[in-house]
């Protein structure tokens, strides 16, 4: 069956080469990859739709980390702001960049998906695994599967890796550099990464140890307007850059963030082992992580030509407020550790096992902030400290596979799933933030989720062209231990408000259709019941730091979704060409707004709105040998209507287009093979105007804080010598494109890329 149609399409953990180059020339490394899954499986190929990729088709993509391998793929949206972000997050279908939770990643088995926060600080862990070692990657479309949960509402992003069969080493490393200018900044920054991996079999062991190694500079991600003020001692200043905000009123912007340094250490080790028609893998990752912001640019001066930082100011008759902790600097330094160990094989000819259990921990996690800026001349070491104690997750599956339950052409799916979750939070006053001093709380909260689920699903092959596929899933969903401080600042005690503990359960049914007439042509129908619960932030993540306030809903009900999806393909000579219509009404939808209160401190709460309908037609070509010999495309096309139906708190926003989610988006891959050595790739992205609140309001675009429609060019080449060698050369952003959603995208981006193999 075409690959395209494998439901769990993956590279056997012991019988897939290592892809040991560096992604430009990695298609000419691999011998093979092998499929691991039932005969039945790829008999009926995926309910949901599904696109496969491997490194032969991002040659043309200028990878430096793994989220550049999936952004191109249809109906995806990864709004990496820099070159080592940790904000990646992950948008798909009907679901924006900022619904992290309805989206699922991962890694041989090991979720990297961040099921503990919303928003952007909810993105996957894709650091857990390097750009380098990927040998394909398996994106599904939306819930249709009973195998996943609610939180595959956007869809599922399987990546696979390879494990050696012989010695291998390799090396590759990459430089990248881009001149940005926006408001009152005007740079260049750079970064580097390398990639050292080592890989052994010895007889039915295999072992692989890789080093990842990432250091960057990124644009300025925050720029900052004063609020209006009046005062009789306000301090006459010159440097106030005048030009609208992301709703068109016109706003005092007096600073920008400066640059963010970042340096992120991943350190892997696999071993696997072949017990015949039984295999296993062990999959450990390391991540040390700094991230620091102490840079940040005062436009401001006062009459000496000195720079300002805080109080009241005018300029030119415009008199507004700068606040000292929009200065502020930041460290922080996390350590994450992922540990996962999976097994396959055969319990008897007809009957298949898989077991995954996994655990992600945050070992240490704390980020120290000034209450002012290092050159300010009140400056005192005082600021705040955040800390993330006893945070991380667990989960364990069990799945059985029969392809044959004594009726020819009927298999069965069926398994158990469980899954905790535990978040906690304290934030500090500090004397010394230098230090990581303590001195008092500001502000505690936290809280556990647990889901236990049980799932089946009968797949059918009715004859030659027809397949149909029902399925169940049941959930049972548990909020314990949640707290949040309710500080009483007329007593000197900290107190704390517990959270009672909340149980429920629900079913999602699952149902598929697939029709072939004949080798050429397929056709296949998907229904599904999906529930998205509540994570540990919506719940009871409720703090105060400098300039932010964040609200928990401790009552808010599961996302209610059902999912229509229908496929038409025609298979080419060398590709296919795909139609999806597909159609999401998500009930309850967990919405989290960010407003600007009194003194500039934003806000941020997590409210329910009623109903959402989405509505789409995805259009996708992947083809070899397009027109011409050596040219191989793949293109993508989704319009996508997102509408707030129903809201009875708010009736003023019904009819609104749904924050985050443009009309239209498209992606373009385009590579030429010159020779077996050289080839030349053109990558190209586009999305439309979007909004960013549910009241339409921020209809300014090109400004800080809109959501910008985008046209982002790419070229990317590479050569590869007879000793080992390959080079490569790319550019993204050729056009140097000035573009917001709600944070800049990079300026125009140079890479240079060298890699060895021996």
């Amino acid at each position: 069956m075409r690959k395209l149609y494998h439901s769990r399409v993956s590279c056997a953990v012991l019988s897939g080469l290592l892809v040991t180059s560096f992604p430009a020339t990695a298609q000419d490394q691999i011998e093979e990859i092998h499929v691991w899954g039932s005969d039945s499986d790829q008999r009926f190929g995926n309910l949901s739709p599904t696109s496969l990729l491997t490194p032969e088709d991002f040659r043309s993509i200028n990878v430096a980390t793994t989220e550049d391998v999936v952004k191109f793929e249809p109906s995806v949206v990864i709004r990496r702001r820099f070159i080592g972000d940790s904000n990646g997050v992950l948008g798909m279908r009907g679901s924006n960049m900022f619904q992290t939770s309805r989206s699922m990643v991962f890694a041989d088995g090991v979720p990297l998906h961040y099921l503990l926060q919303s928003r952007w600080n909810g993105a996957p862990r894709w650091t857990m695994v390097s750009a380098s070692e990927i040998a394909q990657v398996e994106t599904l479309y939306g819930p249709f599967s009973a195998e996943y949960s609610g939180n595959a509402m956007g869809g599922v992003v399987n990546i696979e890796t390879a494990i050696p069969q012989q010695e291998e080493f390799h090396i590759d490393s990459s430089y990248f550099s881009q001149n940005f200018d926006a408001y009152g900044f005007d740079d260049t920054v750079d970064g580097h990464k390398t990639f050292v991996s080592y890989g052994n079999k010895f007889g039915d062991t295999s072992v692989y140890l890789s080093f990842n190694r990432l250091e960057n500079e990124s644009q300025p991600q925050t720029f900052r307007a004063g609020s209006r003020s009046s005062s009789d001692t306000a301090m006459d200043v010159t440097g106030t850059i005048v030009d609208n905000d992301d709703r068109g009123r016109s706003a005092n912007w007096f600073m920008d963030t400066g640059i963010v340094d970042t340096e992120t250490n991943n350190y892997k080790f696999k071993l696997g082992h072949d017990f015949g028609n039984w295999s296993t893998l062990l999959n450990v990752a390391y991540e040390d992580r700094v991230s620091v912001s102490d840079s940040s640019n005062s436009y401001l001066q006062d009459s000496n030509g000195n720079s300002v930082y805080s109080g009241h100011v005018v300029d030119n008759g415009r008199q507004y407020f700068v606040p000292a902790s929009r200065f502020a600097t930041s460290n922080l330094d996390r350590d994450s550790l992922n540990v996962g160990v999976r097994l396959r094989g055969q319990l008897t000819d007809t009957v298949e096992l898989e077991a995954n259990i996994s655990r992600f921990e945050v070992l240490n996690d704390n980020n120290r902030s000034s209450s002012t800026h290092l050159d300010d001349p009140n400056y005192t070491l005082a600021g705040q400290v955040q800390d993330f104690g006893d945070t991380g997750w667990d989960t364990a599956e069990l799945k059985l596979n029969f392809d044959d339950l004594g009726v020819r052409g009927l298999g069965l799916v069926t398994g158990i799933r469980h899954e905790s979750y535990e978040l906690n939070l304290d934030i500090y006053n500090s004397d010394n933030y230098a230090a990581g001093e303590k001195t008092a709380f500001r502000s505690r909260s936290g809280g556990e989720t647990e889901i236990l689920a049980a799932f089946a699903q009968l797949n059918y092959q009715i004859n030659d062209q027809w397949d149909a596929a029902f399925g169940l899933r049941w959930e049972d969903f548990e909020s314990s231990n949640g707290y949040f401080d309710s500080d009483d600042a007329t007593t000197t005690e900290f107190e704390l408000t517990q959270v009672p503990t909340r149980g429920e359960d629900k079913v999602s049914p699952k149902f598929s259709l697939g029709y072939l007439p004949n080798s050429n042509w397929s056709v296949r129908y998907s229904l599904a019941k999906a529930y998205r619960f509540p994570i540990v932030e919506e719940l009871f993540s409720q703090y105060e730091a400098f300039n932010t306030v964040s609200i928990s809903n401790p009552g808010l009900k599961p996302e209610d979704g059902l999912h229509h999806n229908l496929m038409v393909e025609r298979e080419l000579a060398a590709g296919y060409v795909r139609v999806n219509l597909f159609s999401e009404t998500i009930d309850n939808v967990i919405e989290s707004q960010t407003g600007i209160i009194d003194g500039g401190t934003s806000l941020r709460t997590f409210l329910p709105v009623d109903e959402i309908q989405t509505n789409g037609i995805e259009f996708v070509t992947n083809s070899n040998d397009l027109f011409i010999d050596n040219l191989d495309v793949r293109f993508n096309v989704v319009y996508t209507d997102s509408e707030i139906v129903k809201n009875a708190p708010n009736p003023s926003i019904e009819g609104n287009v749904y924050p985050r989610m443009p009309e239209w988006r498209g992606n373009l891959l385009a590579t030429y093979n010159i020779s077996n050595d050289w080839n030349v790739g053109l990558n190209f992205q586009y999305a439309s105007d979007s909004y960013g609140r549910t009241d339409n309001s921020d209809r300014e675009d090109n400004v800080y804080g809109a959501q910008d429609g985008y046209e982002r060019v790419g070229l990317k080449s590479s050569y590869r010598l007879d000793n080992g060698l390959a080079l490569g050369f790319g550019i993204d952003n050729i056009t140097d494109e000035v573009a917001f959603v709600a944070h800049p995208w990079p300026g125009r981006t140079f890479y240079f890329n060298i890699s060895y193999d021996l």
